[in-house]
């Protein structure tokens, strides 16, 4: 009766690190990893589990590291001026979020909330400095993903920056308020 017992326990912990290893497989900054080099990431890991409607961080605070959806949903949201909030994503299973903190303290930009009961990772920047410092070759890795998937979101906002401000300033008011700055030079000139 006692080795059935103790046989579960082992049995869900074994469950459990595989699914830490597939979470963090998931994640693309550490895609391509070894299971040895996995390794590494989940002994650093904190696992939370989250209430519905609990806070993850609010907008504002210091980063302090990256969040991984094992299980359930987040919301990330910006409160406006005018103290209403704007959902900008709803985040599930496999998703991560709060990434550039790894690199920065910077405010973070907006709030996370758990959608419903969530079970998450936490990868804060002390101990993923750590590895940086343990294993350069690893660190250098990820840190190297990290920046390529950074440089692909900040394209990407360029473009829908660009987007916007073409549909803002249609072509036919672009080309008038270019005319209207040249004859103003030109005015000035005189």
């Amino acid at each position: 009766m006692v080795d059935g017992f103790w046989g579960n326990i082992f049995k869900e912990v074994r469950k459990k690190e595989t699914s830490d290893l597939s979470a963090l497989r998931a994640v693309p900054i550490l895609d391509g990893l070894s299971w040895d080099e996995l390794r590494e990431f989940e002994r650093i890991v904190h696992r939370r589990h989250f209430k519905s409607d609990e806070i993850v961080f609010w907008e504002g605070e210091p980063g302090v590291g990256m969040y991984i959806i094992q299980e359930g949903a987040v919301k990330i949201y910006k409160t406006l001026p005018d103290g209403n909030d704007k959902q900008l994503a709803v985040l599930k299973n496999g998703d991560f979020f709060g990434e550039l903190a790894l690199l920065d303290e910077s405010p973070r930009s907006a709030s996370a909330v758990a959608m419903e009961t969530s079970q998450i990772l936490g990868l804060f920047r002390p101990e993923f400095f750590d590895i940086l410092e343990r294993k350069p070759k690893l660190g250098l890795k990820v840190t190297t993903k990290l920046a390529q998937m950074i440089g692909n979101r900040l394209r990407i906002t360029n473009n829908e920056l660009q987007s916007l401000c073409a549909r803002i300033h249609r072509p036919e008011k672009l080309s008038k308020i270019a005319s209207d700055d040249v004859l103003l030079s030109e005015t000035n000139r005189k």
